[in-house]
């Protein structure tokens, strides 16, 4: 078992405030282990078996809970006296009007709650409302590098050996016991299905699924390529597919409601605001982005803008592809009032990459770190402008 310490070092940050903690990402990504862990973690700390009650809600155990008034009158049973109930619920997006039921208990004054879903749009209309400044949102991703290099630190594999590794099979947690890619391959299918029929079609009524993988398929082609509805439907309808513009825009809404995709708005980098318009889109797994339109070598700089994307997310970044009026910032990221910029390419050692990827970073004319994040085998090296130029691999372990 993978140990996500920074995870569990966050939720502990929150515990016993009077603050649900709503943990929200992709199906499979460790929101159920990191719920066994933080378990480990309170008995391990003095807290009874008695005092904590969890409840996977896609265990067909629990079926009869899945009302809110039987969920609030099953946990209400189990609280006997005074003391603190540390009370978990997972994937409770399955609940009817879960929110009536987590309101409830929070009220009670002893029950500290935790809540996984696999939806964004869990954390929109009546939660938002009748929980207003009363949760707080940990945003779970796939493994990071550093995770997964965790799990083979006794392999004696090189980091470059994981790297190519993690970018060609799955960050998803559970793919690293899968030593044969047809059963990796299998069980991706699964979850991007599990996407598709439990996070989309439940919420989509009369959806089209061939449409909607022609869909997927494109984005997965796009990733880091700005995007736009009307593109998107232009480029289906010319490939047999007529569709309108409200229809594509339900669709990728959907797409990234379910944390399949992420999108990242642009940001005027003179003009200092965000523009309303013409996003990027970022997949949350490599891996499955593989088994739907394959593994492309002359993707890799896309994929790495993509690790390097979900990685600036992991450390708590405010993410936007920044703008110039004469160039693009791969990154502009935001985090305690301070701003840094990133490109991310292959390599440096090209004279007219160097021009190109450095030209953006030159004409911002403040004082805020620039980096470039590239392959190529080097230790930091700052050049006359200011620019930090460093190893991807060693960033993403550091």
């Amino acid at each position: 078992m993978i140990i996500r310490k920074e995870y569990i070092d966050y939720i502990i940050k929150f515990k016993d405030m009077a603050l649900i903690k709503v943990i929200t990402g992709i199906r499979r990504c460790g929101k159920s282990t990191l719920f066994m862990q933080y378990i480990d973690y309170l008995k391990n700390n003095g807290v009874s078996d008695n005092h904590i009650i969890f409840i996977n809600f896609e265990d067909l155990k629990y079926e009869e809970l899945n009302n809110y008034k039987a969920l609030y009158d099953y946990i209400a049973e189990k609280i006997t006296d005074n003391n603190t109930y540390y009370i978990l619920l997972d994937e409770i997006q399955n609940v009817e009007n879960y929110e009536k039921a987590v309101d409830s208990l929070l009220v009670k004054g002893n029950c500290d709650i935790y809540i996984t879903g696999s939806n964004a749009y869990m954390l929109s209309g009546e939660l938002a409302t009748l929980l207003s400044g009363r949760y707080i949102e940990i945003k779970m991703l796939p493994l990071s590098f550093k995770e997964y290099a965790s799990h083979y630190k006794n392999d004696n594999n090189s980091c470059e050996d994981l790297f190519n590794k993690y970018i060609n099979t799955s960050s998803l947690p559970y793919s690293t016991y899968f030593n044969e890619d047809t059963m990796l391959t299998n069980y991706l299918e699964d979850i991007y299905n599990s996407i598709i029929v439990k996070d989309i079609s439940r919420r989509i009524e009369k959806i089209d699924i061939p449409l909607l993988n022609r869909i997927v398929k494109f984005m997965f082609d796009s990733i880091g390529s700005i995007l736009s509805i009307n593109n998107i439907a232009n480029k289906l309808t010319s490939s047999g597919y007529k569709v309108d513009n409200k229809t594509v825009g339900k669709y990728i809404n959907a797409l990234t409601d379910s944390m399949l995709f992420y999108k990242v708005e642009r940001y005027n980098v003179k003009g200092k605001h965000i523009l309303s318009s013409l996003e990027k889109y970022y997949a949350a797994d490599i891996g499955i982005r593989n088994i739907k339109i394959g593994r492309k070598f002359e993707d890799l700089g896309h994929i790495i803008e993509n690790i390097v994307f979900l990685e600036l997310l992991r450390r708590k970044y405010e993410v936007y592809v920044g703008m110039l009026n004469d160039g693009e910032v791969d990154f502009t990221v935001f985090k305690n009032g301070n701003i840094e910029y990133y490109q991310v390419t292959l390599s440096l050692m090209d004279k007219n990459v160097m021009e190109r990827e450095t030209k953006s970073l030159k004409n911002i004319h403040d004082n805020y770190p620039k980096y470039i994040l590239s392959l190529d085998k080097i230790g930091t090296n700052i050049n006359d402008d200011g620019i930090i130029h460093l190893n991807l691999i060693d960033w993403l372990l550091k």
